[in-house]
């Protein structure tokens, strides 16, 4: 039901963001819990380190999928809600796990993982809906703030509690994601329902109330307009369009440039020193994991000024140019240690994790943030949906292997010729930029369709 009491603007966006900071806490927390888990158990199968952390991304990869047609039919609001419930009763469960309880705590973290996809999904899709369009363009980039700003908070906990017994301090990171899991509860409660679902479920009367909490009065009725032109058109697009859609002659290029940014975001690595920097340091230096729990809070806090950055230079820098720019630098940033350990053996072991921060510098405001914002740009009208939904379905693919692959791979071969393989991968990301992605900033999204279209047809009379 609606509130009847006014709701302020800065509580509705506060808290419709608030999500990406859940999401970015659930991410980050067992990068600290972890080594003390291992301690605590015992565990020594890189496989199984490698399930227990990268769970939650492969429940991310249905939660997503799911969300989207859920909160079609339930609303955004209740959706966000019902995954707040679920990250409560998933983080105290983590926290609860029985001793040696690898298989208890994957399930359970692949259950807390589908409220980690459907956050991923919901927050953007409420904020856009919620928000005037002179702040739309701003959004991606302000969520990518509050993930990274969630993963600070959760290296700042991990660190606030390393100083506990090894049992404590692990089973206390995981349960206290809670905290924030309920914090979001209490004030989506007073959220109002996304005026664009009460339009499409015929509620005028309550989108005209939650449009004057947010709206200057002589803007709703047009609003209301163009919110009911744009579900006529979705409906449509739903009816003539199929999944085989998205890979014929007219919209397969812009599919692939969409989805293949999104795998390649993933698959280039990032991940790997965001789940793993503690052990990454161990391996290098020899000094316990639980030692080093100061280098997630510096990796965390250098992808929140690179986020912030981004939001100052988002709309004066082609998104071509940031992501050849990022991906070259990140590509040789993860390269170079392999060549240096070869060059001088007895280099300081401290080496890759400074070039590890210099590929997160430049992932933090170049890869990390455009991802979105074209993946939001790119897809024409009538295939957004599906399109949006398979792209973000290869990102949690890419988030999940490269989760679970990394420990496999460093258990076989050096820290250094692993980033090596993944610099690779940034590299080929830079080529598959230059030759298959349009520039999209500036273009509105009629004529960004029109590009593909282009494109298509040169090809044929080539």
């Amino acid at each position: 039901m609606l509130n009847e009491k006014k709701v302020s603007s800065s509580f509705i966006y506060f808290f419709g963001a608030f999500g990406g900071i859940l999401f970015g806490y659930d991410i980050g927390v067992m990068t600290g819990a972890l080594p003390f888990l291992q301690q605590d158990w015992g565990l020594e199968s890189a496989a199984a380190i490698g399930w227990i952390t990268s769970s939650i991304m492969f429940g991310a990869i249905f939660g997503g999928a799911m969300a989207g047609q859920l909160s079609d039919r339930l609303g955004r609001r209740k959706m966000i809600l019902i995954s707040a419930v679920i990250f409560t009763i998933g983080s105290i469960l983590s926290g609860v796990a029985p001793h040696n309880g690898s298989i208890f705590l994957i399930v359970v973290r692949v259950f807390l993982g589908m409220a980690v996809g459907a956050a991923s999904a919901l927050v953007p899709a409420y904020m856009s809906e919620m928000a005037p369009a002179r702040l739309r363009g701003r959004l991606s980039g302000i969520n990518q703030t509050m993930i990274v700003s969630g993963m600070l908070l959760s290296y700042i906990v991990d660190f606030l509690l390393s100083g506990l017994p090894v049992t404590t301090a692990w089973r206390l990171m995981l349960t206290m994601a809670a905290v924030p899991a309920i914090i979001l509860f209490i004030g989506v409660l007073k959220l109002p329902e996304s005026p664009r679902f009460l339009i499409k479920n015929n509620k005028l009367n309550e989108a005209r109330k939650v449009l004057s909490y947010i709206r200057p009065k002589e803007e709703i009725e047009s609003e209301i307009k163009q919110i009911q032109d744009t579900a006529k058109e979705e409906k449509l697009a739903s009816k003539n369009v199929s999944w085989g859609s998205l890979l014929s002659g007219k919209y397969r290029y812009l599919v692939i440039a969409g989805v293949g940014v999104a795998a390649f975001q993933q698959f280039q690595g990032a991940n790997a020193i965001f789940y793993y920097i503690p052990l990454i340091v161990e391996k290098a230096t020899g000094n316990e994991a639980s030692s080093a729990l100061m280098w997630p809070i510096i990796q965390g806090i250098i992808l929140v000024l690179g986020s912030l950055l981004f939001l100052l230079i988002a709309d004066k820098f082609n998104r071509r140019t940031l992501l050849t720019l990022g991906g070259t630098v990140m590509g040789l940033s993860f390269i170079l240690p392999a060549i240096l350990n070869l060059v001088i053996p007895n280099a300081s072991p401290m080496m890759i994790v400074v070039f590890l921060s210099i590929y997160v510098a430049f992932y933090s405001f170049t890869w990390a943030p455009l991802t979105w914002v074209i993946v939001g740009e790119i897809f024409p009208l009538m295939i957004r949906g599906r399109a949006s939904g398979l792209a973000s379905s290869f990102n949690w693919i890419g988030s999940f292997l490269v989760g679970l692959m990394f420990p496999i791979m460093t258990a076989s071969m050096s820290q250094e010729a692993v980033f090596a393989i993944f610099g690779a991968i940034c590299l080929l990301g830079v080529f598959f930029i230059r030759t298959f992605v349009p520039e999209t900033r500036g273009y509105t999204l009629e004529e960004i369709e029109k590009i593909g279209e282009n494109r298509q047809a040169n090809k044929k009379t080539a």
